[in-house]
């Protein structure tokens, strides 16, 4: 029997959890009573309260910008868009090498696909386009990527959904580099030097395939024959599979009706799931969709295949984790170990299970994907993704970041700790203390508004836990201790009830420990 709705530390969990099945008691008639006098039993007219169901509302209706004559300013800024296709063609007609650096997930793997199958049918030579995939656990502005991108000597550059921000020159050697994006960003948040079409400030925000799709779809009358199928892979890789293409969304049905809607679904399964594994074998899912014209095929992949079972089989073991919560219900955090990039996949898990009123972020912090780092995601509880005014992942996370340190010193070996401010007795000649803020980096709460994250030092995510009072219980007040016992009586458990909640959680954890 599956069982819903159970409660764990105050949050409604929607999540089957199997558990023993229970006879039903039911009332009792002596069988010597005629039966024309039994009794029926009370009726109950009230019926179980049910949940109320989270009305999110449709993707493709967020409201959109418009420019100044009343068009859409989507999925990005016009003259952004009309330079990108500048850059793409002259890219196209150089004589130099062209470099595509694509992100790792299939957003980012797709609209890469698509800007060089449409360099190819604008006539540029295979040979003359080259890919870098970054390393595990690093980004376009680690020095050693930045030599190993400019070690083919491109005279071009594409940085596809990668997210950015400020920083020195994509390479040091003469380039044209183009930023295509959809995260968080301003306008500042790119490096020195480079052009950039983004599509954060344009909604609803369009994923990078579908800005890649719309930037290459009018270069070439056969791109939307040959990419139309990676612009859904991409799409849905970042938005789901239940988005509704409707304005201002290009009309995709037509493309799924082709290829059948199930087929590129799993497709965008297998195309994630390398990146997720311990190998990080982001190469296979690349070469898996430039060499074939047909997504059936990539089904078919053995190595992807694997890679996908491998993924399933380390979330299910780690999944099993227990949260632990903000005093105030905010913020619930899952903390695992695993050299897998699962903690995304398990942020977004848990994101559509926890129920709660309070609840506005679940983040999930990995520590052991690489070695003295703590990487973790965060998402907005599908509970919390209509609340008014938004939530603001990123917003949250640097506001956290600013609250008066946390003095565990004093606190008497509890977890709670004081939070205390400089009182002018702190030791003069010791050198001031960075703020966490600052000492958490630029790999701090990056991404978007909705589904944020970060990389930073084991050290620095325990302060950050600290100060967001991770697992500290609040003490009742006299009046909440002296309350009516009626309306704090637990309700009677079942003592034959072995399997439960904390059973749930707990299973995994004990098995490794």
């Amino acid at each position: 029997m599956l069982q819903r709705g159970r409660r764990y530390q105050g949050i409604l969990l929607d999540t089957a959890v199997r558990t023993r099945i229970h006879p039903v008691r039911l009332p009792f008639y002596p069988t010597a009573m005629n039966s024309s006098k039994r009794k029926a039993p009370p009726s109950q007219d009230k019926q179980s309260p049910k949940r109320a169901k989270v009305e999110v509302p449709e993707y493709h209706l967020t409201p959109s910008v418009k420019n100044e004559d009343g068009s859409l300013q989507w999925p990005a800024p016009q003259d952004q868009i009309e330079r990108a296709r500048e850059i793409i063609l002259q890219s196209a007609k150089s004589d130099g090498n062209v470099l595509i650096v694509p992100d790792k997930d299939a957003d980012g793997l797709s609209a890469g696909a698509i800007l060089r199958h449409t360099l190819i049918l604008l006539g540029l030579s295979k040979e003359r386009i080259h890919v870098h995939l970054l390393s595990k656990g690093t980004n376009i502005h680690s020095e050693d990527e930045r030599q190993k991108m400019a070690s083919c000597s491109p005279a071009f550059v594409f940085v596809v959904d990668q997210g950015s921000r400020s920083g020195p020159s994509i390479i040091d050697s003469p380039h044209t580099g183009l930023i295509v994006d959809h995260h968080h960003a301003t306008e500042q948040d790119f490096p020195t030097g480079s052009e950039h079409v983004t599509a954060c400030l344009s909604p609803p925000v369009a994923t990078s395939a579908l800005l890649t799709y719309h930037l290459c779809e009018p270069l070439h009358p056969d791109v939307a024959s040959t990419t139309d199928w990676l612009c859904v892979v991409g799409t849905h890789g970042d938005l789901g599979n239940t988005l509704k293409w409707e304005p201002p969304f290009p009309d995709m049905k037509p493309t799924m009706k082709k290829y059948s809607k199930k087929t590129l679904n799993d497709v965008v399964s297998l195309i994630n799931a390398p990146r997720r594994t311990a190998t990080f074998d982001v190469r296979s899912a690349w070469d898996a969709l430039c060499e074939t014209a047909e997504p059936a095929s990539v089904l078919k992949n053995p190595r992807l295949l694997a890679a996908r079972a491998e993924v399933n089989a380390e979330v299910e073991r780690v999944t099993h984790t227990a949260p632990k919560f903000s005093p105030d219900g905010k913020i619930a955090v899952f903390r695992i170990k695993s050299q897998a990039q699962v903690h995304p996949v398990i942020a977004t898990r848990w994101a559509g299970h926890l129920q709660s009123k309070a609840l506005e972020i679940v983040l999930v912090a990995n520590e052991d994907y690489t070695e003295g780092k703590v990487h973790f995601s965060c998402r907005i509880p599908r509970c919390a993704r209509s609340r008014d005014p938004p939530v603001n992942i990123i917003e949250s996370l640097k506001a956290y970041a600013r609250l008066p340190e946390v003095d565990i010193a004093n606190d008497g070996g509890g977890t709670e700790g004081i939070q205390t401010e400089d009182d002018g007795t702190a030791d003069l000649d010791a050198a001031p203390k960075i703020p966490l803020l600052e000492r958490l980096g630029d790999n701090f709460a990056r991404g978007h508004v909705q589904a944020s994250g970060g990389i930073v030092e084991k050290e620095d995510f325990e302060d950050l836990m600290r100060r967001m009072r991770i697992g500290v219980k609040v003490a009742k007040t006299m009046g909440e201790k002296n309350a009516s016992p009626a309306k704090g009586k637990a309700k009677a458990i079942d003592g034959g009830q072995k399997n439960t909640l904390l059973g749930y959680f707990g299973k995994k954890a004990a098995a490794e420990s």
